[in-house]
């Protein structure tokens, strides 16, 4: 089980009273290494321009690449863009571009990225959201348009609907994008009816919801869609800021319910495409409730 980061990733500097923060990224590496200390661990490269072209505008690229400010510039209310931020970007991307290479190349069944800045809500032309680049859509135009394959699944349980996500393939048959998230709640989109050309598929929950309104979303809907679409391969937004102790929103999700839809998605994975999955960090605020979801994820992506 392949683990990527790079240390430039803590470097992006969102300011000191921002909930996307180093430290978030800290507490995940630090309890990966401590919690699970056979994972092998890789250096995230940089995603190259042609790589980040297939999900965004050039020029949203040159917006986060060749602004080089000085100090930290607002992208919007909440996205920053430090002196450092455009490195950690071309690094979160290229983690999930290496993760999903060194899958299809067979050698390792599944990775994990351990990166920030998230990427869930960047659209093809706008950062937003705490996200610069969207490091799952990169990856996952990479595994279609550079290893050939046909179908591949986006699957979201990140308390926030990743619209970006949806929006860069609403209208791409190679691509299903099911997805798990607070109603109401930023950024205000995915509902129900939001179903692209049948390749979208949203399950939004309602705030105090716990892990059995959670569960059966996935059991009785969103699970047998990503089935009956039969990927070759899965990628996961892995946000964690649904735990109940996550300051952002109001869902009621505890580290067990991760660990069963991580279960969940192996075994599928297992039945469908080799067992090949890519997860990327996303979401998740509370340092201690983030450390402890995150280790039962990636400890159930190593069954």
């Amino acid at each position: 089980m392949r683990v990527y980061t790079h240390p430039a990733c803590l470097a992006h500097d969102t300011g000191p009273d921002h909930a996307e923060r180093p430290a978030r990224l800290t507490s995940v590496v630090d309890a990966l290494r401590s919690g699970l200390p056979a994972l092998d661990w890789h250096e995230a490269p940089r995603a190259t321009r042609g790589q980040l072209l297939r999900a965004h505008t050039p020029e949203l690229l040159d917006a986060v690449l060749e602004t080089h400010p000085t100090q930290r510039i607002l992208l919007d209310p909440d996205t920053v863009l430090s002196p450092a931020s455009a490195e950690a970007a071309l690094r979160a991307a290229g983690a999930a571009v290496a993760a999903v290479d060194a899958v299809l190349a067979g050698k390792t069944m599944r990775a994990f990225c351990a990166v920030r800045p998230p990427g869930h809500h960047a659209t093809c032309d706008a950062a937003m959201g705490f996200c610069l680049f969207n490091n799952i859509a990169v990856a996952a135009l990479h595994a279609l348009d550079s290893h050939g394959l046909e179908r591949v699944a986006i699957v979201d349980f990140d308390v926030h609907h990743g619209n970006g996500t949806q929006a860069i393939f609403e209208r791409d048959p190679r691509v299903l994008f099911a997805s798990s998230h607070q109603w109401p709640l930023y950024p205000e989109t995915g509902a129900r009816s939001e179903s692209g050309i049948g390749n979208i598929f949203n399950m939004p929950l309602p705030i105090e919801a716990e892990g059995v309104l959670f569960r059966r979303a996935w059991d009785d809907v969103l699970l047998p869609a990503v089935h009956d679409f039969r990927p070759q391969l899965l990628l996961v937004s892995a946000g964690f800021d649904a735990h109940w102790r996550d300051p952002l929103a109001q869902l009621r999700l505890q580290a067990g319910d991760y660990e069963w839809i991580t279960r969940e998605l192996v075994a599928l994975a297992n039945r469908h495409c080799g067992g090949r999955i890519v997860s990327s960090l996303e979401g998740g605020y509370d340092l201690d409730a983030l450390a402890e979801s995150c280790v039962a994820h990636v400890d159930a992506l190593c069954a």
